[in-house]
């Protein structure tokens, strides 16, 4: 930017007054005396001098005459809040629109989550949400934990919620919670009668009921056993934690799923949990959202509910 006809490199914010100088320029302008306007921007009459004369001094022009009968603009004050009502009148019509997009942020929350986070968890944190943001509308896509990057990646998911080993490429994350993995099978199943645990090759040898590549389970699974020689090729591949346990409860095989989603099954006797000894199935529950700064609105509150005090 030129001035008068030279180059100024010194930034445009150490040149001009700030907002709240110029909000107060006007309230002088308004009151015509420097208190009430002090007064009505909620400021000491002190702060409200300092201000106009540094003002003064950054423009380098008199803004003010003060006197026992108030204060009134210099002929140079009366251009210069001319200047300033209309910084201020664009400065309200940018803060308009900042609050017309935070409003159209906050109606709506897109959440996408793996399986068992989906069916087990998040339902008690959106109904905590509903009543912190009641005009917030939720949708919630579920899938595996590959799905949950994708439409995170895509924009097409604001926060997203994962069971897996890592953070995908392209995502930040916060650890949320823990989960354990179970080996169970039906109380018919030869494994529920045995008197030892099972041994990690043993598990990786078995073919066993799973959930599909991508999710989260079957990637904990996968480096559990990489040592073991890897897990066998599916007995059956299903794309639900509900469909899994129907399928191991009907007596159709051994499998491994999230402690979360078995404590009605174990509790009835419907499943047995099977002892594993030297394979650390655990797993992180993470938030995840693109990399960047943590999410605005309502998906910040969400995750805020999510996490662990």
């Amino acid at each position: 930017m030129s001035t008068n006809g030279s180059e100024n490199t010194t930034p445009l914010a150490h040149r001009v007054p700030d907002l709240g100088a110029l909000e107060l320029l006007l309230a002088v302008a308004r009151h015509g005396s420097l208190g009430r306007a002090a007064r009505d921007l909620g400021i000491t009459q002190p702060a409200a001098s300092s201000r106009v004369r540094s003002m003064e001094r950054l423009l380098g022009v008199a803004l003010v005459d003060r006197s026992p009968r108030g204060s009134r603009l210099t002929a140079e004050g009366v251009l210069v809040t001319d200047w300033a009502r209309r910084v201020v009148e664009a400065a309200e019509v940018f803060d308009a629109g900042a609050q017309a997009l935070r409003g159209r942020r906050d109606s709506r929350l897109r959440v996408a989550a793996s399986m068992t986070i989906a069916e087990y968890l998040l339902p008690g944190w959106l109904i905590a949400l509903r009543s912190e943001r009641p005009g917030t509308a939720v949708s919630l896509s579920a899938g595996n934990s590959s799905v949950v990057a994708e439409r995170l990646l895509a924009d097409e998911a604001d926060l997203g919620f994962v069971e897996g080993l890592g953070v995908p490429a392209g995502l930040d994350s916060a650890v949320i919670g823990h989960d354990r993995l179970v080996v169970v099978a039906a109380p018919g199943h030869p494994w529920a009668r045995r008197r030892h645990a099972v041994p990690p090759r043993e598990l990786a040898a078995t073919p066993l009921i799973l959930r599909e590549r991508g999710s989260g389970t079957r990637q904990v699974l996968d480096a559990a056993l990489a040592a073991d020689g890897g897990l066998a090729d599916p007995l059956i591949e299903l794309a639900s934690t509900t469909a899994v346990k129907a399928a191991v409860v009907s007596g159709a095989g051994p499998s491994v799923l999230s402690e979360l989603a078995l404590g009605e099954e174990l509790a009835a006797r419907r499943l047995v949990r099977i002892p594993v000894e030297g394979v650390r199935l655990r797993r992180d529950l993470r938030a995840v959202w693109r990399q960047g700064p943590l999410p605005a609105g309502p998906a910040r509150d969400l995750l805020s509910l999510a996490r662990p005090s």
